[in-house]
């Protein structure tokens, strides 16, 4: 049999599938023999349908927060009342060693030493427990915590014979705080040192009994400087949160402070 595009003689001829005649073996694919419905063997190549876009509203939804009030307790923690007790004994040494030295120049009257450690004493929980209950009023979170500086510094001025510094720790406070809720927190224990040392030193002026009148008048000298030292509008100090919330009562504040510790260093 020939090929029917070369006429070649072939003992074994290819037939094409398409147009189904039989060709040699060169020429026995489609695009060798020229063959008409080579068309056949090609597949159509589709367009890709379009994409399809579906229209709709944007989803919106609204996220409400409200936050759990908190419960208006005033307690202590364990891990407080330890803070507190180191803080105490390291501020009760310092009324010690103020203490002292009267008890040498005017004779053994232990009632003067026992005095100055109570008034410093007190002067120093009245302070922090004032900060502490404010910001439980005000539903925060709030306990002593000592400082290692501060304390530090506190025990250090336990054998410096005159200048004192007293920072043994700070109340530390958590929750919801605004410029506000900071400021009057941080005024309650200033002000609570101000009281103390104006009923003490109007105490002072009707006292008749000599160790009386130290132990006042060392009292009102010492609340007065604590209310100065934590009003001064500087790093963590009381005054500088004060300072931002209200200027006025800062202002106020701070003039009867530095007025009450300039009167009582006069009597000292």
């Amino acid at each position: 049999m020939k090929c029917q595009y070369c006429d070649k003689d072939v003992i074994l001829p290819f037939k094409c599938p398409f147009c189904n005649q039989y060709f040699c073996p060169e020429h026995r694919l489609p695009e060798n023999h020229e063959c008409p419905e080579y068309w056949r063997a090609k597949i159509p190549r589709q367009e890709p349908p379009p994409p399809v876009i579906i229209e709709g509203k944007p989803y919106e939804h609204t996220v409400t927060y409200t936050p759990k009030p908190m419960t208006r307790t005033f307690g202590f923690s364990p891990k407080e009342v330890r803070h507190l007790a180191i803080g105490t004994l390291l501020v009760a040494g310092v009324g010690l060693s103020v203490g002292l030295p009267y008890v040498s120049q005017i004779g053994s009257q232990p009632q003067i030493l026992a005095g100055l450690t109570i008034t410093f004493t007190l002067a120093f929980l009245l302070h922090e427990l004032s900060h502490k209950m404010q910001a439980q009023r005000l539903g925060l979170w709030a306990e002593f915590r000592l400082t290692m500086f501060g304390a530090l510094i506190t025990l250090i001025s336990i054998f410096l014979p005159v200048f004192k510094i007293i920072s043994p720790g700070a109340v530390m406070i958590a929750g919801s705080v605004s410029k506000e809720i900071a400021g009057k927190t941080a005024i309650a224990g200033p002000l609570t040192n101000i009281v103390l040392s104006s009923i003490l030193l109007f105490s002072f002026f009707y006292s008749s009994s000599l160790p009386l009148s130290v132990i006042l008048i060392w009292g009102a000298a010492f609340n007065a400087w604590i209310a100065l030292f934590n009003l001064l509008p500087f790093g963590m100090m009381d005054g500088l949160k004060v300072f931002w919330w209200n200027k006025i009562v800062w202002g106020i504040t701070f003039i009867i402070s530095c007025a009450l510790a300039v009167m009582t260093y006069i009597y000292l």
